[in-house]
């Protein structure tokens, strides 16, 4: 199985960006987090990341013929990307949205996902740990 994890704009940053809300623990830290929980499931991963809205676009549509499932954190582009939208529906593979924090205890225009509609699942608040949890989903689903 292969998956695809697509972070988007300032999860670049973590560790630095309001370490109150996202914690401290670096990008780098997190996708080795990740490889190392997939290895120890068996999976193929890919971790991407992008400040850039037609990049992430690029990335999910790459996705096509070369991955079973997509961990998608589009960072700031939840709330106001349907071009995301339309190429996780384009594709058709099973998406797991995951956010760090949970969007539905901040700001009012937090709440709103456009990316949810394409995705088969959503993660919350859970911190990174919402990564691994998503791929273990991915994993669920497939077998």
């Amino acid at each position: 199985m292969k998956i695809r994890v697509i972070n988007g704009p300032n999860l670049n940053m973590l560790g630095i960006r309001e370490p109150d809300i996202y914690g401290r623990t670096t990008y780098e830290d997190l996708v080795k987090m990740i490889r190392n929980h997939a290895d120890e499931k068996g999976v193929e991963t890919e971790v991407m990341q992008s400040n850039h809205e037609g990049d992430l676009v690029d990335m999910i549509q790459e996705c096509l013929g070369n991955v079973d499932g997509i961990v998608i954190n589009p960072g700031a582009y939840t709330h106001t990307s349907v071009a995301i939208l339309d190429a996780l529906k384009a594709v058709s593979i099973p998406a797991v949205e995951v956010h760090i924090s949970d969007p539905d205890e901040r700001e009012e225009f937090r709440k709103i996902s456009y990316i949810r509609q394409a995705c088969v699942k959503t993660i919350k608040g859970h911190g990174l740990n919402g990564y691994l949890e998503a791929v273990d989903f991915l994993v669920d689903q497939k077998k």
